[in-house]
């Protein structure tokens, strides 16, 4: 296959494509974003319980 052949086959599968807006691509962000703020938060806490846990479970055996 020529290069030629294959950029000009690029370009059409490209223009194909349906992009998303920027609304769509703003939205998207901002829901990816808290998602990943809720889940950092919970993950903060469960780590701090079990720490608490595992502490609190060591100092019954000493």
């Amino acid at each position: 296959m020529k290069a030629q052949t294959f950029i000009q086959e690029c370009k059409a599968e490209l223009e194909k494509v349906q992009w998303p807006t920027r609304e769509e691509v703003v939205s998207s962000t901002i829901v990816v974003l808290i998602t990943v703020a809720v889940f950092s938060v919970f993950l903060s806490f469960a780590d701090q319980f079990f720490i608490r846990a595992l502490k609190w479970f060591w100092s019954l055996g000493a």
